[in-house]
């Protein structure tokens, strides 16, 4: 069987950790199986859609490595839906309804009063208010027409899935001014690129039922169906108040590698323990539906960010080294102390300068400054020159390291010295042993 996935974002906003999530998950999963991977732009909301956001879609997935293997804009597919519709209209499973959506909302009141479920009572089916409301001039909207009988499917995260659509209102295909909704066009395109597989969040699970049926009234085949719990904030509150600061962009502005992103989406609400991986390779070859919990999904902001530290403290050189021009030296005795790779800067500072020493102990960094050892200098350097200095002052352990440190960094903490006593060279450490800015 070929896998074939797709990630359908409408582009209406920027790309949040929750979309972010669904395209990651479908990439993972067709990557791992060798399948492809499809971008549809759901653009068929003329009126919120725009060239910016779409363009920012792009850039996203990029950023995060996500390449796609094909994409379309539903926009140019509108003749398709159509086909769709008439094929529907044919078979008798769609029909004109009449009601504005005040009196929708009025019978949704009622339904709630009696305690009924919301579902549209059909009143367009009847003669009588057919031509009534078609003698008043009223343009209709189309509805898919359900069988109201239970639709069951095997569903790769949650398991056997039933649900009766007679509890279901029958949706809404196509407005009154003739545009397409979601559903219509989510199922002709998934049977015309031949989707295999449905990944995306529990939220559709209700909306599968639907669509089952319509991919049966086109005769198509039914692919398989995955439905994932949704992220949720640190104390399970919704995430849609912090979507704008939770966007791929915002994160990215922020500092935060795409791989931590990465590992970060695809493990939380798993089994598997929330660790950076080096490559999108190694989170594909580890992904399994049979992995994802049934509970939401938590999202911690902090968590994420000491995931991209781990990241950076793992990065060798190489993946790095277009980003670092200050080597692979430079690298090894500063990345422990990363939280972003925004960080180097400072970093760089504390090798090139200046750096107003801080003097804890004068005498002991006079003493010190004397005992320096000529260049060249490496990471043994470092011991040798402490073990002098300590024999001839007494000084040991804190009373030793951390005036040197004070006065070679000017900071209480930082990258292990022995690894940056040979970046600062003996100039640099001479005048800051001296007190001078350097």
């Amino acid at each position: 069987m070929s896998i074939i996935v797709r990630f359908a974002p409408s582009p209406t906003g920027l790309l949040h950790v929750g979309n972010a999530r669904t395209a990651l998950l479908n990439w993972l999963f067709a990557k791992k199986m060798g399948g492809r991977f499809l971008l549809r732009i759901d653009d068929t909301d003329a009126a919120r859609s725009t060239k910016a956001f779409e363009e920012a879609i792009y850039r996203d997935l990029a950023w995060l490595g996500l390449a796609h293997d094909g994409t379309d804009r539903q926009i140019n597919r509108l003749s398709k839906y159509s086909a769709a519709f008439y094929q529907l209209q044919a078979a008798g499973r769609v029909y004109p309804c009449f009601e504005t959506e005040a009196e929708l909302e009025r019978q949704r009141s009622l339904h709630a009063a009696r305690k009924l479920p919301p579902i549209y009572n059909r009143a367009s089916l009847e003669p009588a208010n057919k031509a009534k409301w078609e003698g008043e001039g009223r343009k209709p909207h189309w509805r898919f027409k359900l069988s109201r009988s239970k639709v069951g499917w095997t569903d790769l995260v949650r398991g056997p899935v039933e649900i009766d659509t007679a509890t279901m209102s029958d949706p809404v295909l196509v407005r009154e001014d003739g545009a397409f909704l979601y559903t219509l066009p989510s199922v002709a395109d998934d049977i015309d690129m031949a989707i295999s597989h449905v990944v995306r969040g529990e939220d559709h699970v209700t909306n599968t039922a639907a669509q089952i049926e319509i991919f049966q009234a086109l005769g198509a085949a039914i692919p398989s169906f995955a439905h994932f719990p949704l992220l949720v904030g640190a104390g399970g509150e919704a995430l849609s108040k912090r979507l704008g600061s939770l966007s791929l962009e915002s994160l990215r502005e922020q500092g935060i590698e795409p791989l931590a992103v990465a590992s970060y989406l695809a493990k939380i609400g798993t089994s598997d323990p929330i660790e950076p991986r080096q490559s999108l390779g190694e989170l594909a070859a580890e992904f399994d539906f049979a992995r994802i919990g049934r509970a939401p999904a938590h999202f911690v902001p902090e968590e994420l960010e000491a995931l991209n530290a781990k990241l950076l403290h793992l990065l060798p050189y190489s993946a790095v080294a277009a980003r670092v021009p200050q080597g692979e030296a430079f690298w090894d005795a500063v990345k422990a102390n990363l939280t972003r790779l925004g960080d180097i800067e400072e970093m760089a500072r504390l090798i090139n300068g200046p750096v107003a020493p801080v003097i804890e102990d004068a005498g002991l960094a006079q003493k010190a400054a004397a005992l320096l050892p000529p260049e060249p200098w490496d990471e043994a350097t470092w011991g040798a020159w402490t073990k002098a200095v300590s024999a001839q002052t007494g000084a040991r352990g804190r009373g030793l390291f951390h005036p040197l440190r004070l006065a070679l960094t000017g900071l209480e903490h930082g990258p292990e010295l022995k690894k940056l006593l040979p970046l600062i060279g003996r100039d640099r450490s001479m005048a800051r042993l001296k007190g001078e800015t350097a």
